[in-house]
């Protein structure tokens, strides 16, 4: 079982199989089914169990009557029928003796007919003591407690009685049976064992372990079955309402509800049964064809339906993915005009203070000396655009003032520096840490009359 299965655990397979009463087949069926989704039969049964059809009026009916007239033509009614059993008897009794009992001659008529009326009364009483003995004390049968419980139970019974070779048994609730029979769009064989009947032996011994029957059973249906002595067997009994034993009733999907299609009842031969289960089935076989071409329609348009939605949702997600691409297209170009719009107002703003700074620079300047002083000097400023600018300056002016009338020209840069040419040097004409304090243009070495360039360093 371990290796069929693949369980590691050696104790889960243990507990498997002997849920299972060690019998492996059905156990590696149990699990095989649970791996394909399918739940085990262990589990809890449906909390809404499937509704069985019993009262459709094309249902097929098969009674075989017993040759002889026994008390059982009777008592497998009393469950449900104690005051009307008694004459259901006489009419039985009175037409199998009529059928098949005319070659004990008069003997035998005038013996039954002495007999007649004991029997009559005998169980007139015991049925009406039964009746009202289930008002005294309900029957135990009707609380089902454990159904899985009771189907293993039934089936370990039976193989002690009948031996291995029968049809394989459903190992499950009733409920199950229907789901999976539902589901699977098969015939569903339901047998219900009278323990107490005396043709339930012989039926179970030569015709339910039939090889033929068997053969036909495992290969075209599942069957499921119980005693009615068991709380299952006598809740299915109750809904199917077997009139005597042994009791078969077919059952499969019809018109998408689960319908009862055949009942056999009596003791029936192995090649009769095979028979009636063949001719319920070739009758029905369309109903099951029918309803596997509209599931398999249904389950293309649900397959083309997905498809759609798939196909929709790849759509919507590709148009919701150009969407935000969009979005974050409008978002970056938004972002981008703001970048350069935010630039052009600092351009501005930088521009308009570098003019009020040129304009303040320009008002702090100082007078230009007049061209007779003696301490003035003459400076003539050559421009980056090669434009020429002179002024004149007094020798005991700082640097500053020529570098502040610099700033405030409208053509020299926003950032330059002053050279000299004889010698090639850079005048200080900012405070910096080796000239904090700038020189004079005497202390510069200037003359009367200089040249000096003006180097951009804007760029830099």
């Amino acid at each position: 079982f371990q290796d069929l299965t693949g369980i590691e655990s050696m104790d889960q397979c243990r507990h498997t199989l002997e849920q299972h009463n060690w019998n492996i087949e059905a156990a590696v069926q149990d699990r095989l089914n649970e791996q394909e989704g399918v739940p085990s039969v262990f589990n809890p049964p449906p909390s809404r169990p499937l509704q069985v059809n019993t009262a459709d009026h094309r249902i097929y009916s098969y009674v075989v009557s017993r040759p002889q007239p026994r008390a059982s033509c009777f008592i497998a009614g009393t469950s449900r029928f104690y005051f009307i059993s008694s004459f259901t008897w006489l009419w039985c009794s009175l037409y199998d003796r009529t059928e098949g009992n005319t070659q004990n001659g008069l003997l035998g008529w005038g013996y039954y007919l002495i007999m007649l009326p004991f029997r009559f009364t005998y169980y007139t009483i015991l049925d009406i003591f039964r009746f009202a003995l289930r008002f005294i004390r309900p029957d135990p049968r009707s609380r089902v407690t454990d159904p899985v419980g009771d189907i293993v139970s039934f089936m370990h019974s039976f193989e002690e009685k009948y031996g291995r070779a029968h049809p394989v048994f459903y190992q499950g609730t009733y409920s199950q049976a229907l789901n999976d029979a539902k589901r699977e769009l098969r015939f569903l064989l339901v047998y219900l064992h009278g323990d107490d009947h005396q043709d339930s032996d012989e039926f179970c011994r030569n015709t339910l372990c039939a090889p033929e029957v068997v053969s036909l059973i495992n290969t075209r249906m599942l069957f499921w079955a119980c005693s009615t002595n068991k709380p299952e067997g006598y809740r299915v009994s109750q809904a199917l309402r077997e009139n005597t034993y042994p009791f078969l009733a077919m059952i499969m999907l019809k018109d998408r509800r689960m319908t009862v299609v055949g009942r056999l009842e009596g003791l029936i031969q192995p090649d009769d049964l095979i028979n009636q289960l063949t001719f319920i089935m070739d009758a029905n076989q369309t109903y099951l064809v029918s309803e596997r071409l509209e599931r398999e329609e249904r389950n293309q348009t649900q397959v083309l339906r997905q498809q759609q939605d798939e196909a929709y949702l790849a759509s919507l997600r590709a148009d919701q993915e150009k969407e935000r691409k969009r979005r974050e297209e409008r978002e970056r170009k938004r972002r981008k005009e703001e970048e350069v719009q935010q630039q052009k107002l600092a351009e501005e703003r930088r521009r308009r203070n570098l003019q009020e700074e040129k304009e303040r620079k320009l008002e702090c300047l100082p007078p230009e000396p007049s061209p007779d002083d003696p301490e003035s000097v003459k400076i003539i400023f050559k421009l980056p655009n090669d434009s020429r600018v002179e002024r004149r300056f007094h020798f005991s002016q700082s640097l500053t003032v020529i570098h502040d009338f610099l700033f405030s020209l409208k053509e020299s840069p926003e950032k330059f520096q002053i050279e000299a040419n004889f010698p090639r040097r850079v005048l200080p004409c900012i405070p910096s840490e080796e000239w904090p304090n700038p020189p004079t243009l005497q202390e510069a070495g200037l003359s009367h009359t200089e040249v000096l360039f003006v180097q951009d360093l804007t760029d830099e």
